[in-house]
């Protein structure tokens, strides 16, 4: 790779964008002797697994110890074998049963294979059989799984939740009676919303085997996080000391060459201000062309569904550009929106060489098997040191060499890590974060336990200390029955249907909206009703492999938008206006810097409106403004807020732009989130507001975007007095040359007042005066 490398400083366009470069050194695997089942030792010998690593080794002796293990180790270090092992021995030796569950289909897909050749291997009589059950099942082909009687079983939390606990004691009881181990894949996934319901299913099904005296052990993989014990108990409701981590890899691997690409500087007189870096997609769209037409084959990984389809239709443009046509056809989008049938089709050519160059979400970053690859290109910093190295970690043939090159974007993790890139090599890894208590999804998860089978005192276990009122306020709303017994208090479903399948465990909105291609009324994609207001308002231009078009039409009430196909050679971005209520302030403490400034956790609601939307160019610079008649959106969440002191007040309205200066303490605020939470900058907001009627002064709030908050904002709120003075020293270090701020400061993708107002320096002063930071 070092011959690669000089060749693209060598490159016309290079000015220097190289800020760091450091080499991973490769290492010999270290192995483990370990008994086996001969059979098993057969089967796995005949897949060219001749030996076991020591980590799976650890795990596999951990689970057959009757542990709870986490095993926290990179993409393809070899984790399905702690569980596989365990799975296959005991369904050999007694029919004991395993249940596999991961957060994509696609993950599924890729594992039922792997395990039903291995299955195969072991020949006649080993009781051993695999099947998946997850919703592309027709109806009769998941009555022959259940005929069956697998005793692996792969499936999704969705199906778990629909499909396999409402029916545990009717159709499933052959299955939960002889449960022994249960499988969590990616569980760093589960976190958010998502991971939230997760953890409250998961309880669910904890409490379902219990009824049928099962106590399975839970086996849970992740990727490198900064709490895998904490977070594995968190998610599966066990107790943090039942679990053994295993977090050491030591599998075999070639040197890997990190390149830290930050795009170079330019003079936008139109912005008013120096310091701007070109677009880091052109920048990574000009790298992938040059591996791709060298020879390397090169996953691109980028934030959006539209953005992946965009730029795999121009980085094809641009072969064809450069004379290489013929490789502008193994060129694709890969991104969760798209058919199981495309998706596989895809990731087959990646094993197999065909596809020589894909652009991706994180749809790829789980651990489906694409092969090893020769580079990784990560287009702007993908949030969080976790997902970075999980999507680096897609290269790498065996022992050879392999490239990947992270191309910053503006913002100020990004601009951060280039300025520091041993905080990224050597830094802490990010803690992942649930809420199982979240009060917003707890009353229909308790009402699906109740439909499950009858709920009792005891379980409080599984829902916390909000279940004895839950459950009598959900009696009295009539959606419980009381009973008594011998055995004591009982309660069952009292209300109409199932309550399963009156809640999604994937969006904080059920409804969906279909976007229609207008020549062919033909379905391209569906996206959840909130996304749609975002990406498919009239007037958006929304990319869908490899084809642009406009919408033309939003219609909410048949829940449909009608694209049109166009060359537009622009891009647009949604305004908005938001304003938050306070429902209950649940704790309050004072800055030890400032007693005069109280920070409060409270219970809010966010309510916002989508005003219009900008319509800008490959530059960014805006080319018109359009007005839109969207419904408002609401959001009851957690946030922290805290006021601004009247004296620091004063003299901020006496230098410059108050508005500005809270506005952008509150971007500057939200960007360093990241640093030490398992989210995305997306996932945390924010409102500042000179006057605010809960506390009659100037104000800022910072809130969790899902609903009923999942903890991000409950760990700032913590941690709040060290994030405003990573904050003050961040905005302070930026070199740009505007009060405004810049994207490495203050400037945010995601603001809804397009950025304006913004004053820099007067957050800065904001924030070393809460802090006690001495201005410089």
């Amino acid at each position: 790779m070092d011959e690669t490398i000089d060749w693209l400083r060598s490159r016309p366009y290079y000015d220097g964008q190289v800020e760091a470069h450091r080499t991973l050194p490769g290492r010999d695997g270290d192995f483990r002797e370990m008994d086996l089942e001969q059979r098993l030792e057969s089967a796995l010998e005949s897949q060219g697994i001749d030996a076991l690593y020591r980590h799976q080794a650890d795990a596999i002796d951990a689970v057959r110890d009757g542990q709870n293990v986490v095993l926290a180790t990179p993409t393809a270090s070899g984790k399905s074998l702690a569980y596989t092992v365990p799975a296959f021995e005991r369904a050999m030796d007694h029919g004991g049963r395993t249940l596999y569950v991961a957060p994509q289909n696609a993950l599924i897909n890729d594992q039922e294979e792997t395990l039903s050749n291995l299955a195969r291997d072991l020949g006649f009589g080993s009781r051993v059989s695999v099947a998946q059950y997850t919703g592309r099942l027709d109806k009769g082909e998941k009555r022959a799984v259940r005929d069956r009687q697998p005793t692996v079983v792969l499936s999704n939390p969705d199906m778990l939740h629909y499909a396999l606990l409402p029916h545990a004691h009717r159709l499933w009881d052959w299955f939960f009676k002889g449960l022994e181990t249960v499988v969590l894949d990616e569980v760093h996934e589960y976190r958010g919303v998502f991971g939230s319901h997760v953890a409250l299913v998961l309880r669910r099904l904890r409490r379902v085997c219990d009824r049928f005296d099962a106590d399975p052990q839970f086996v849970c993989c992740s990727a490198t996080i900064g709490n895998p014990v904490e977070h594995a108990a968190s998610v599966t409701g066990t107790p943090e000391s039942s679990y053994r981590l295993v977090d050491e890899d030591v599998s075999d691997t070639g040197p890997t060459h990190w390149l830290f690409w930050n795009p170079p500087e330019y003079e936008n007189p139109q912005a008013g201000t120096s310091g701007r870096r070109k677009s880091n997609h052109a920048e990574t769209k000009r790298l992938f062309a040059d591996l791709v037409s060298k020879g390397h084959q090169t996953l691109t990984f980028t934030r959006a569904r539209q953005a992946a389809e965009q730029w795999a239709m121009e980085s094809a443009s641009e072969l064809r550009d450069r004379g290489r046509g013929d490789l502008a056809p193994d060129v694709t989008a890969y991104q969760a929106a798209l058919g199981n049938d495309r998706r596989k089709e895809i990731e087959e050519g990646l094993q197999d060489g065909d596809v020589r160059g894909v652009w991706s979400t994180n749809a790829l970053e789980l651990g489906v098997d694409i092969g090893g690859l020769d580079a990784v290109l990560l287009d702007g910093y993908p949030g969080t040191r976790m997902a970075a190295f999980q999507q680096a970690g897609r290269a790498g043939r065996g022992d050879d060499p392999s490239l990947v090159a992270l191309v910053a974007g503006e913002d100020q993790l990004d601009q951060y890590l280039m300025a520091n890139p041993e905080d990224f090599f050597a830094g802490d890894p990010e803690r992942a974060v649930v809420n199982p208590a979240n009060d917003q999804l707890l009353p229909d998860h308790v009402l699906s336990a109740a439909r499950e089978t009858w709920l009792s005192p005891e379980d409080e276990e599984y829902f916390g200390d909000a279940f004895p009122d839950l459950v009598a306020d959900l009696e009295a709303e009539g959606l419980l029955e009381r009973r008594s017994t011998s055995d004591g208090l009982r309660w069952t479903y009292d209300g109409d249907g199932s309550p399963q399948h009156e809640m999604s465990l994937r969006s904080i909105d059920d409804r969906e909206v279909n976007l229609l291609d207008r020549r062919s009324g033909e379905t391209i994609a569906s996206l959840p009703f909130g996304d749609a207001l975002t990406d498919a308002h009239p007037g958006a231009i929304y990319h869908h492999q490899g084809q642009s078009y406009e919408v033309v039409d939003l219609d909410l009430s048949r829940e449909v938008a009608e694209l049109s196909p166009t060359w537009a050679d622009y891009h647009t971005k949604v305004l908005h206006e938001k304003e938050i209520t306070v429902e209950e302030d649940i704790q309050e403490k004072r800055l030890s810097t400032r007693e005069d400034v109280p920070v409060r956790f409270a219970d809010v609601t966010m309510r916002k409106q989508i005003t219009g939307f900008e319509r800008r160019d490959r530059s960014g610079e805006m080319l018109a403004r359009e007005s839109l008649d969207l419904p408002e959106v609401s959001l009851r969440t957690k946030a922290l807020y805290f006021t601004v002191p009247a004296d620091v007040e004063a003299s901020m309205r006496e230098a410059g732009d108050f508005a500005g200066g809270i506005h952008a303490a509150e971007h500057g605020m939200i960007s360093l989130f990241p640093l030490e939470l398992l989210c995305d900058r997306g996932d945390i907001g924010g409102l500042s507001t000179p006057m605010h009627p809960h506390t009659g002064q100037s104000t800022i709030f910072i809130y969790d975007g899902y609903p009923g908050g999942v903890g991000l904002v409950r760990e700032g709120y913590e941690t709040v007095e060290s994030l405003m003075e990573r904050t003050a020293r961040m905005v302070g270090a930026c070199d740009c040359d505007s009060t405004g701020g810049c994207p490495a400061c203050v400037q945010s993708p995601h603001c809804g007042n397009a950025n304006d107002p913004l004053d820099s320096e007067q957050a800065r002063y904001l924030l070393e005066r809460l802090v006690g930071i001495d201005a410089e």
